[in-house]
């Protein structure tokens, strides 16, 4: 089991995807080259927590 994501996370992660529903897909290493073209996020990390929230709720709503 994961554990829980910061609120900070799912705020970014939502308004990208909010933003550009149609960029994001269920690849994680193409989010992750869009989330860093696409903010201003330094950090490597959070860079990557921030495109697997959004990998992880793509996939949910393919899938579901």
């Amino acid at each position: 089991m994961g554990t829980v994501k910061p609120a900070y996370i799912k705020v970014i992660a939502n308004e990208l995807l909010k933003r550009y529903p149609e960029l994001f897909t269920s690849n994680f290493d193409e989010n992750k080259k869009l989330v860093s073209q696409l903010t201003t996020i330094t950090s490597k990390t959070i860079r990557n927590r921030v495109a697997g929230y959004i990998t992880r709720k793509v996939n949910r709503s393919v899938k579901g």
